[in-house]
């Protein structure tokens, strides 16, 4: 759905140039746009590699392995349905640390591996689960400490102190993490 609304809107803007003399400003509107692309994707690849890099380095280490353990303890209980030492808790307690260090990218797979081991386990395969909702509300609101791809992109556009946003990131993922999981409680309560 949303391809055919991009194409009409592209179609529509260029046709639009075409009625009103503009065509040559979209032309050059695509090259400039092209040749931005490139380079702000030549300016976050070398930062990306690097967290992707530290990533790597604690999970070789079994420092993110640790850090899943322990965070599968403490997320243990907004997943109830899943006992303790699960598979899937484990992966989605990787999911959800990947997701704190900015690594939205890099937690995908771990995140989708957990939801192919939760539909594995659901007895109505045509409705989510209850831990796969209350994993959707986590990763649609996840908490991230440090927002790499963010820092990157002011950095890339030369912001005087570009991790100044740390702060009020980790309060605004904080929060909307906490009030998407009351609001999940509350919805899990009332319409089981």
């Amino acid at each position: 759905m949303i391809n055919f609304i991009f194409t009409f809107f592209l179609l529509g803007g260029i046709i639009y140039s075409f009625f009103t003399g503009n065509a040559l400003s979209v032309n050059e509107s695509l090259i400039q746009s092209g040749e931005v692309a490139i380079s702000m994707i030549l300016k976050i690849i070398p930062l990306l590699c690097l967290w992707l890099g530290v990533m790597k380095i604690a999970s070789l280490s079994g420092l993110l392995s640790k850090l899943s353990l322990l965070f599968s303890k403490i997320i243990g209980p907004l997943f109830p349905e899943l006992k303790k030492g699960d598979e899937a808790l484990t992966y989605i307690a990787t999911n959800i640390v990947m997701n704190i260090f900015g690594l939205g990218n890099a937690a995908t797979p771990f995140g989708l591996k957990a939801f192919q081991l939760l539909q594995e386990r659901n007895p109505k395969k045509e409705e989510a689960s209850r831990s796969m909702i209350t994993l959707l509300v986590m990763n649609t609101a996840s908490v991230t400490l440090i927002p790499t791809t963010v820092i990157s992109f002011r950095r890339l556009y030369h912001s005087s102190h570009p991790t100044e946003i740390l702060i009020p990131c980790m309060i605004a993922t904080i929060l909307s993490c906490l009030l998407g999981l009351i609001v999940d409680r509350i919805f899990a309560k009332f319409w089981k």
